[in-house]
């Protein structure tokens, strides 16, 4: 029975390992670096009975199942566990990728590199000399297998997020001296994901949490990362609270867009270390056509055109008569209008207006209407505002818009409670110059755009959440048009309007990767609140220009961009 027992045990071990087909990456006896310590198993084979090192010392690619033809998109992805360089310990993980992205089309082969950390050579050495050489198999066995030799990606956590960067950037420098012909064929790979990458940043570059969390003017991207002529497109994601830094991943974000690589930057708010969104990856793949070719463009107004959600609409002025403030003849009449849901289900209040320059707006248009219409389904209370344009004469641009939208937000505070509402909760959204006026409302509610009218004047304008949609004119090179410099240098400072007074409240940040109007603008703003102890959510779409959303591909990030603004709400919207 003993013996039974430990027969059992062998072949338990065996078949966790091997749940794919298992192949070594390096001939016999011709493995670079080899150290006595280092062993390739996964933690859940080291943790078994019976377990013998000494079996385990040469590091393996396992291939799992082909994807069903229906479903097979000539794509393959690399699947990398994290473990500090330590040990390859994301068991879970590495399955549950490989079942979501096997159902997505894709064929699926786990790296298990060799671990814990090489004595007297960099911590990732060993790891990277094992994964240029996967990668080389990999593209080796592309027509055996089935799929396209340039349509190779990585999927990774943590330290295995620092070996997918460094595939990503850096394949152009051998990380080991040629062994056979397996070493002509190309090591770059076409798109990685990086969940969490650690080391990134200089203070946790020698293997140790970011001990100055990201910042500081001496703290710089690892120069380990060669960002060379082969580096791909990028999807970054990253927790608030990593303690291994999401600072990290907004540098390299910022350098793949000073070199024109597309690129999508998802940051998570109060989240650690850990692997996020990996429906946001499916959907940059989705984007950049890995997937197979996108679907026909829908526009969002015809996705969202029904009111029947809606009960009421009661429209009210921003102004007593003859007090508007700055009045300009030229300019539109401001109001804002209630929109109450036919069942409401929180007692929360989002306010909604739309971009235009800052030389027209309408709350009617794309940028509002299908938001509404959305959350007045879900039985959430909406007012929009209607802001005076165009550009006042001898003011700054947006100094009437923001009056209004301090007005409207102590009309609504004023009125919640009367109409079974909550002051505390009341959140504004823009887009474009919204997003901007979002950001002025967001960060200055302590510094008065006007004198008072009246007693409404003395109710608070703070708010408790914004949603900046493309914000435009955030950064010192584009602050009345586009971004002149892409707002990636240093020297792209933020405006000076942002005041980051002591109310400042959490944001969602959503952006195209490709639009005039800079992300960096939202990424800069995202890590002056970090900075601050503000944790927000911000998310990047690879190749989508401004008014991303206006129409889009299903299955992309442009196309669910409402579902993100849904999704980030719920812990405000909760009675």
């Amino acid at each position: 029975m003993r013996r039974f027992f430990f027969f059992v045990c062998a072949l338990l071990i065996a078949g966790t390992a091997c749940a794919g087909n298992k192949e070594y990456i390096w001939p016999k006896g011709k493995m670079p670096d080899r150290q006595a310590h280092q062993i390739a198993a996964m933690t859940n084979v080291t943790k078994a009975y019976g377990f013998k090192a000494e079996e385990w010392t040469e590091p393996y690619l396992e291939w799992y199942e082909k994807p069903k033809k229906a479903v097979d998109n000539d794509a393959c992805m690399i699947l990398i566990s994290g473990g500090s360089y330590k040990s390859c310990c994301d068991v879970n993980l590495i399955d549950l990728w490989r079942k979501e992205l096997t159902a997505q089309g894709i064929q699926c082969v786990n790296l298990v590199y060799r671990t814990p950390r090489p004595e007297g050579l960099p911590i990732y050495q060993s790891a990277w000399e094992d994964g240029q050489r996967a990668v080389r198999m990999v593209r080796s066995q592309a027509a055996k297998r089935g799929f396209d030799p340039e349509k190779i990606g990585v999927i990774a956590m943590s330290a295995g997020g620092h070996l997918a960067v460094l595939l990503a950037t850096s394949s152009q420098t051998p990380a080991y001296e040629r062994i056979d012909a397996t070493d002509d064929i190309p090591c770059h790979i076409n798109w990685a994901v990086a969940n969490a990458p650690a080391y990134v940043t200089t203070d946790g570059e020698k293997g140790t949490r970011a001990t100055r969390e990201g910042y500081g003017v001496d703290v710089q991207l690892s120069p380990v990362f060669q960002f060379d002529e082969k580096t791909c497109p990028m999807s970054l994601h990253h927790g608030g609270k990593d303690p291994y830094s999401p600072n990290g991943s907004t540098l390299i974000y910022r350098k793949l867009r000073t070199m024109n690589v597309p690129a999508e930057l998802h940051l998570y708010p109060d989240k650690g270390h850990g692997a996020f969104g990996l429906e946001r990856a499916i959907e940059f793949m989705t984007q950049m056509g890995w997937l197979g070719p996108l679907g026909p463009e829908e526009k969002l107004k015809e996705r969202y055109a029904s009111d029947d959600a809606r009960a009421r609409v009661v429209q009210q002025d921003i102004w007593p008569e003859g007090k508007t403030p700055d009045f300009r003849a030229d300019q539109c009449v401001p109001y804002l209008e209630w929109h109450f849901p036919k069942k409401q289900t929180t007692r929360a209040i989002q306010i909604i207006y739309s971009g235009g320059a800052y030389k027209n707006n309408s709350p009617n248009s794309f940028e509002v209407v299908p938001f509404r219409r959305y959350l007045n389904e879900k039985g959430m209370t909406v007012v929009t505002l209607k802001y005076r344009t165009p550009r006042p004469a001898g003011l700054a641009k947006h100094t009437t818009a923001w009056q209004d939208l301090q007005r409207c937000i102590r009309l609504v505070r004023s009125q919640a409670d009367s109409l079974g509402l909550d002051p505390n909760r009341i959140g504004i959204m823009g887009s474009s110059a919204g997003g901007h006026l979002t950001l002025m409302g967001v960060t200055s509610s302590r510094h008065n755009s006007y004198l008072k009218v009246d007693d409404k004047d003395k109710i608070s304008c703070k708010v408790t959440w914004g949603i900046g949609i493309y914000p435009a004119y955030v950064l010192s090179d584009g602050s009345n048009g586009r971004n002149s410099n892409g707002g990636n240098a240093d020297s792209d400072i933020l405006v000076p309007e942002f005041s980051f007074d002591l109310d400042t409240a959490p944001m969602l940040f959503i952006h195209g990767d490709a639009d005039g109007y800079a992300s960096m603008g939202s990424v800069k703003i995202w890590e002056k609140m970090r900075s601050m102890g503000i944790q927000s959510e911000l998310h990047t779409l690879a190749l989508r220009e401004h008014c991303f959303h206006r129409q889009a591909s299903p299955g992309t990030g442009s196309y669910n961009v409402i579902d993100r603004v849904w999704e980030y709400l719920q812990p405000f919207i909760k009675d």
